[in-house]
């Protein structure tokens, strides 16, 4: 299959927007192993102003990524083994992002249960930032990479209508746990946690 990349100009709308833009479409890695690829099914906004956001105090080393431009990426390490993917949204210099919590598999299921052995069915390759990352060996040398041409980028998928979107609040953060802005597909079973 032939994936092409979104371009950058659909990353700069407002990061609330883009997290739920992004629910449907394709990321795609051209690793040295393989192809591998899976649709988000869900996603977190992080924006400037938010205490949760870890561009909330300004510019540091480990968050300059997020201040790039619109389209590239922002990979962190949480407790010093896991990896998360984000995608920087809205305006340069503003410091503001996505977090992919959750793919569904597509492409390269071999490759994916390689990387990720512990896994004893489809819907736990990547229901989670780290296990998605370990899963389709995104690292902190993608940190800052442009989303734009192989070998990792995000492609159009299907069409979610807003219908099949639900928000919830965001997981695994101490500050503003009220705010509603993680967002996922109603009824896949690859999403990380479900709000009953």
């Amino acid at each position: 299959m032939d994936y092409e990349p979104l371009c950058r100009e659909l990353y700069e709308d407002d990061t609330l927007t883009l997290a739920r833009f992004l629910l449907g479409k394709v990321l795609v890695h051209y690793s040295p192993e393989g192809l591998t690829a899976g649709m988000i099914v869900e996603t977190e906004a992080y924006r400037q102003g938010d205490p949760a956001c870890h561009a909330s105090r300004g510019m540091t080393q480990r968050n300059a990524m997020m201040f790039g431009p619109a389209g590239n990426a922002y990979v962190y390490l949480v407790y010093g083994i896991y990896c998360c993917f984000n995608v920087v949204g809205g305006k340069e210099g503003v410091g503001e992002a996505v977090l992919i919590r959750a793919l569904e598999p597509l492409v390269g299921l071999d490759l994916l249960y390689k990387r990720r052995a512990k896994a004893r069915k489809v819907t736990d390759l990547m229901s989670g930032p780290g296990k998605l990352c370990a899963a389709m060996a995104i690292s902190r040398e993608h940190n800052g990479l442009a989303l734009l041409e192989k070998p990792l980028f995000i492609a159009t998928g299907n069409a979610v209508d807003d219908n099949d979107i639900a928000c919830a609040p965001r997981i695994g953060i101490s500050q503003a746990r009220d705010k509603e802005w993680r967002y996922y597909l109603k009824g896949n079973a690859n999403v990380s946690c479900i709000v009953k």
